[in-house]
């Protein structure tokens, strides 16, 4: 019989609500929070009694535990890399338990949950463990080895901006990814025809993951190159394309440090944004300046795509 396999996230409570969002990105359907903090006061109020059991008495106060429950079809390890991506870019300090998590998963087992996926008219993910040639002559493959960087194509986010960038693309294009974890949609904007890219990443792992996957297509360092940075701090120059599959926090907070490295009539694509949040992304783009001219939806995700209304001169 398959069996659920268990998350728990230990971060500080201060912290529970943004990454409790965090965490129901990757199961929508529920999750279970342990927040100790106010417990003297809610029982006091609900029982008008001051004595509590002594095993609660021992629980942390100043740290919450968010339990994630994996349905069987739904890889460990994808999961685990999208969770520590985004609680990394969203700074929030934290300690995944993955005891639960079987030794196979963090070997080669994990990839029965990945195989090849097309994405938008042309695109098709390939992970390097299988053997493919694209039938149509207008397929593009893109191989890739996510190792421990969240981006196989499968994700939902990940889907939309490739989707988007398939369209947008062109030779001319100059592009800028924000967070770009495996490098899958770097990779696959050079895969179009793109001038050059540059992807940027917090993680270490993930740069270094990225340009490996880069290599694996054959792509030299002037058509794509990936550094470690926070959000834009390493980036310079101006792009026609901006894209940041992150999360909510991370966006609004790029939406008013972006519009220096767009051109003129450049766009700012946007990804990562559970629907709840969708609004409030799209208000922080329009007090920061922008226009938001498409919103593309799958299942309960939200890409945006912007442009600036006032172009600012360097």
């Amino acid at each position: 019989m398959n069996q659920w396999t268990e998350l728990q996230i230990k971060v500080p409570v201060s912290e529970l609500e943004r990454a409790s969002a965090i965490a129901q990105m990757v199961v929508p359907y529920g999750i279970y929070i342990e927040d100790y903090s106010t417990l003297e006061t809610e029982v006091e109020e609900i029982a008008h009694i001051n004595l509590i059991d002594r095993t609660l008495q021992s629980k942390n106060r100043t740290q919450g535990i968010i339990h994630i429950y994996l349905e069987p079809e739904v890889s460990p390890r994808e999961a685990l890399s999208f969770l520590e991506e985004r609680l990394h870019a969203a700074k929030i300090s934290y300690l995944l338990d993955t005891s639960n998590i079987k030794e196979e998963d963090w070997a080669t087992t994990w990839q029965k949950y990945y195989h090849r996926t097309r994405v938008g008219n042309h695109l098709i993910i390939c992970p390097v463990w299988e053997d493919y040639t694209p039938e149509n002559p207008d397929d593009i493959k893109l191989l890739l080895n996510p190792g421990m960087s969240f981006g196989t194509g499968t994700h939902e986010t990940t889907r939309l901006c490739l989707a988007e960038l398939e369209k947008r693309v062109t030779s001319k294009t100059e592009l800028l990814d924000i967070g770009c974890g495996s490098g899958i949609l770097s990779i696959a904007s050079s895969l179009l025809g793109a001038k050059s890219v540059v992807g940027v990443d917090i993680d270490p792992i993930a740069v270094k993951v990225a340009g490996e996957n880069a290599a694996l297509n054959h792509l030299s360092k002037d058509r794509v190159q990936f550094l470690c940075s926070d959000l834009t701090d390493r980036a310079s120059g101006q792009y026609d394309i901006i894209c940041a599959n992150i999360v909510a926090d991370a966006i609004i907070h790029l939406s008013g440090a972006v519009r220096p490295f767009l051109k003129p009539g450049g766009i700012f694509l946007c990804s990562g944004i559970i629907k709840p949040r969708a609004e409030e992304i799209v208000h922080a783009l329009q007090t920061n300046g922008f226009r938001v001219i498409q919103s593309f939806q799958e299942q309960d995700w939200i890409a945006l795509t912007a442009t600036a209304l006032i172009i600012i001169d360097e």
